[in-house]
């Protein structure tokens, strides 16, 4: 047992049933290691880490009244969640997100004819109340905005008029329109969280550099930085002033806040 496995948490991987991607559904990705067009770092603490591609996925699950076969289960860098490729009917292949319990040969749909069972995509009009449901459109067509990262589900607990009213992972109740499209079940790799890395090398392969506390930085360099001895850094707030506790930085004046019937859970003290 070395140093940098002994405290490792890692997922046992045994959903995946392949580790070659499908070349058709696979592009270049570009690294800009925090810096913008300009070549000046806009997002800190980014830089290295291991070549990927990009995996196509279908957000929209917009290819109505056709079958589609799950061809496999794969690992995909770029998201904490599985994914699976599917077959249609035509012979067309797509990448979709994985819901968990999902396995190799089962049969999903998506459209007005889509049973209310795990990875069928509907509309939120036909969906049942009380169901958990993932790849949840903001807008009709527009494709999976919420809901989309491993574990995660949104429940959907009423209809009212045009909208109906789900309560997302985060605990925020909101309305969206019954046109939007969402997909049964919850999103798979439930246990993410509980993966520990065990090393720096470990987040260093996924592109993530050191991170220095604001309170060991001169004050030059940081709000937080300087003082006698080790001061505590006085009101915790990020590197360009922003308040880290309890500073609202949503928009008043958002069209969307009045969908919103409830914000999201604050954290408890």
């Amino acid at each position: 047992m070395t140093p940098g496995l002994r405290h490792r948490v890692s997922n046992t991987y045994e959903e995946i049933t392949t580790n070659k991607p499908e070349k058709s559904l696979t592009v270049g990705i570009k690294k800009s290691g925090g810096r913008n067009s300009q070549g000046r770092m806009t997002v800190r603490n980014r830089g290295g880490g291991h070549k990927r591609k990009y995996r196509i996925i279908d957000f929209k699950r917009n290819k109505d009244d056709m079958s589609a076969k799950v061809l496999t289960i794969e690992y995909d860098p770029n998201r904490s969640a599985f994914i699976a490729l599917l077959q249609y009917e035509d012979g067309e292949k797509k990448y979709m997100l994985a819901p968990d319990g999902i396995k190799v040969g089962d049969a999903v749909r998506s459209g007005k004819h889509a049973l209310p069972e795990t990875g069928h995509t509907m509309f939120l009009s036909d969906i049942p109340l009380g169901s958990s449901i993932h790849a949840v459109e903001m807008q009709p067509g527009k494709g999976a905005a919420m809901a989309r990262s491993a574990g995660t589900y949104a429940e959907l607990q009423g209809r009212e008029g045009k909208y109906a009213i789900l309560k997302l992972p985060s605990g925020e109740t909101r309305r969206i329109l019954l046109t939007c499209r969402a997909t049964i079940g919850r999103v798979s790799n439930v246990d993410h969280s509980l993966e520990i890395m065990g090393k720096a090398g470990r987040n260093r392969w996924k592109g993530r550099r050191p991170r220095v506390r604001g309170v060991a930085m001169n004050p030059v360099d940081h709000p937080m930085g300087g003082g006698e001895g080790r001061a505590s850094g006085g009101h915790p707030r990020s590197r360009t002033g922003v308040m880290a506790k309890g500073q609202k930085t949503r928009n008043p004046k958002k069209p969307s806040n009045k969908l919103i019937i409830s914000r999201r859970n604050a954290k408890k003290k």
